[in-house]
């Protein structure tokens, strides 16, 4: 039996630079905002995160950081814009655990307030002895 790698593993995290290098330096500061995330909730599977650099605003570019957290049900998916890739990739991670918490938060309501069942019949009396 292989053991899980633990929830901080480099091998959670997957990184794409578009338009623009990954150098160590920014896969290191990537891999450290978002262990974060796989800190909070030990259910994530794999966590995507896609830097772009486009050059359509005049001579300054311009990032753009997509972010999926796979997890069991519906992913997660977010995206941050801006002028600054470290900024953009900031703005990613609270977007992204913002949205883990308002996740938990309805799965955590659903399970302590389940919905009353209305049942269109009656139950058959049930003799005891």
């Amino acid at each position: 039996m292989i053991p899980n790698p633990p929830a901080d593993s480099p091998s959670k995290i997957k990184m794409t630079g578009v338009h623009i290098e990954l150098t160590t330096a920014m896969q290191a500061i990537i891999q450290e905002k978002f262990s974060v995330l796989l800190r909070h909730n030990e259910r994530i599977v794999r966590v995507h995160v896609r830097l772009q650099k486009e050059h359509n605003r005049g001579t300054n570019p311009h990032f753009s950081a997509t972010g999926q957290i796979e997890i069991s049900g519906p992913d997660i998916v977010a995206t941050v814009k801006g002028d600054e890739a470290y900024a953009v990739l900031d703005g990613l991670v609270e977007k992204l655990d913002e949205q883990l918490r308002e996740r938990h938060e309805r799965r955590k309501d659903k399970r302590n307030h389940p919905h009353d069942v209305e049942l269109a019949a009656e139950l058959p009396k049930v003799r005891s002895g």
